[in-house]
């Protein structure tokens, strides 16, 4: 069978592949620590499930609208004005199947042939998969740990052209955890300003996992805010990954846009989970303020646990629940029938040797690290890291 070569422009997410790996292996009897999903381990708070049950019996089982429930929409305005003090109206808004399926409408919406997409480095892994997919070119940007994986606003100055259309950068970070400061976006407004062709994509899908203060959305810059398109959902901050909601807001114009492209996809996105979204999005963020003092707890021990690790070098995330450190110093070395020539390696030996299971930064953009996610118990966290060091001891 002839497949398109549509397939060969991108590949698969490494983090869905590790995850794949693990539970063959978990299949085969063997115990596999994950340390790679990022996925809270915490279930969906009670007020948002009995929603969706009421939501049941109340027979929403029919087709939902491309954009979304107007109520939705109201709601989630609600939450940024709320939240983030933007001003948005329900045509500025379209509700999609997870996030990942907002920022695939955006692209396929905006970018053509030749157009220029700037990404600072580490990013995540499907950012310029689906730029590849649309045609588009993807210009990496590398940051640095001593600049704390943020891209700069001479960098972002140096890297724009009269081909760029779109920059994508999220905050907080997957994978790195980075955190960008008023200062810091305030920064990158200027630069943008002088640039009016550049679109903006704010992903700030862990906004309420920040460990460092209040979140900052770029859109807060009322000259840029027509051409800021954010993209959030509900899957990090209220533990509801299966049930497949994300959001973004833009201008009318574009929002207009990118329902277009979803209504020959998927058309509107699940109806209970759109009932349930609503209960999430109005009702007090005490159940989320929990998880994230849990997840303040886990970074810590974390954090911890890598310093007793020699060879590891660690940026410390403001936000996000992954570490992302700095693995070069086990290059080079070998233990029994693994060697060890980079961070694929490396994770591939952890997986098979020490049975935990992580991701290669190459995945990012970033092939000098791993990324290591916390979203899991403090036991499993605990009994993931001791099966590392030893593993990583074992490499001469």
């Amino acid at each position: 069978m002839r497949l398109s070569s549509r397939l060969q422009k991108f590949s698969e997410p490494e983090t869905l592949k590790m995850a794949k790996l693990g539970r063959e292996l978990r299949a085969k009897g063997l115990d596999i620590t994950d340390l790679s999903l990022g996925e809270p381990d915490f279930d969906t708070p009670r007020h948002i499930k009995k929603a969706a049950i009421e939501a049941i019996k109340d027979n929403w089982s029919h087709y939902p609208p491309v954009a979304g429930y107007l109520d939705l929409r109201e709601a989630i305005c609600h939450k940024f004005k709320r939240d983030n003090k933007l001003d948005y109206k329900p045509e500025n808004i379209l509700v999609s199947a997870g996030a990942k399926q907002s920022i695939a409408n955006l692209v396929m919406a905006v970018i053509q042939q030749g157009d220029e997409v700037i990404i600072p480095t580490p990013y995540w892994v499907t950012y310029s998969e689906i730029v590849k997919l649309a045609d588009g070119k993807v210009k990496l940007v590398q940051t640095s740990l001593e600049n704390g994986y943020k891209i700069t606003a001479d960098q972002l100055e140096d890297a724009i052209t009269p081909d760029t259309k779109l920059f994508m950068f999220s905050s907080p970070s997957n994978p790195t955890g980075a955190v960008y400061s008023h200062k810091e976006l305030e920064a990158l407004a200027q630069v943008f300003l002088r640039h009016p062709q550049v679109l903006i994509m704010a992903d700030e899908i862990y906004e309420y996992i920040n460990y460092v203060g209040h979140h900052e959305s770029i859109a807060q810059f009322e000259e840029l805010k027509e051409r800021v398109i954010i993209i959030n959902g509900l899957s990090k901050g209220f533990a509801m990954t299966g049930y497949r909601l994300g959001y973004l807001a833009a201008s009318a114009e574009i929002a207009k846009a990118c329902e277009k492209i979803q209504g020959q996809f998927t058309s509107g996105t699940n109806a209970i989970t759109q009932r349930a979204a609503i209960e999430a999005l109005k009702h007090d963020l005490r159940p989320t303020e929990k998880m994230v003092k849990e997840f303040k707890k886990r970074r810590k021990k974390v954090l911890k646990l890598l310093k007793g690790i020699d060879g590891m070098k660690c940026f410390e995330p403001d936000g996000a629940f992954y570490v992302f450190p700095d693995v070069t110093a086990f290059f080079g070395k070998s233990y029994g029938e693994y060697t060890i020539e980079n961070a694929d390696d490396l994770c591939m030996y952890l997986l098979n040797a020490a049975h935990v299971s992580t991701v290669t930064g190459r995945a990012f953009g970033n092939p000098e690290c791993i990324r290591l996610s916390f979203a899991n118990s403090m036991e499993n966290i605990e009994k993931g890291f001791k099966k590392i060091k030893t593993a990583l001891e074992q490499l001469k």
